[in-house]
C-alpha cells in the first residue's frame, strides 16, 4: 500500500528531511504545509472529497470526479486546478486526474496558542 502523510512542518524541518534524503535515508512520502491554516485552506472539505475519491483509484476524468462527489463540473474543475497547482494531484498524458496514493495519514499536533 502506497501511503502519503499530510503534515504541518516548519521550513527548517522540511529542509532537514530533504538533506537526510540526499544521504540515502528514506523519508517516506509527505505533503507538508507551513501551517495548519494553509493545510485547511488547500484541503478544504470540497477539495478533500476530491482527494478521497481519487485515493486508491485509477485516473478519472473530470466529469466522473464531479459525478462521484455530487458537484457541478465547473466547481470541481476549479478545485482540481488548485490541487494540480499545489502538486497534490497530477494529470496523466490522457488528461485524466490521478492521486498516486492508496492511503492518507494525517500527522499534526495542536497546541495551546
Amino acid at each position: 500500500m502506497k501511503t502519503v502523510t499530510l503534515s504541518v512542518e516548519s521550513i527548517d524541518s522540511v529542509i532537514d528531511s530533504a538533506l537526510q534524503a540526499f544521504t540515502g535515508k528514506a523519508q517516506g512520502a509527505y505533503i507538508s504545509f507551513a501551517s495548519l491554516d494553509l493545510l485547511w485552506k488547500v484541503l478544504a472539505p470540497n477539495r478533500m472529497a476530491i482527494v478521497k475519491i481519487l485515493t486508491g483509484s485509477e485516473p478519472l476524468a473530470l466529469r466522473e470526479i464531479a459525478r462521484r462527489v455530487g458537484r457541478d463540473v465547473k466547481a470541481v474543475h476549479n478545485d482540481v486546478q488548485m490541487l494540480l497547482k499545489t502538486g497534490i494531484l497530477e494529470k496523466t498524458d490522457l488528461g485524466k486526474i490521478v492521486f498516486g496514493y492508496d492511503a492518507i495519514h494525517v500527522d499534526f499536533m495542536l497546541e495551546a496558542a
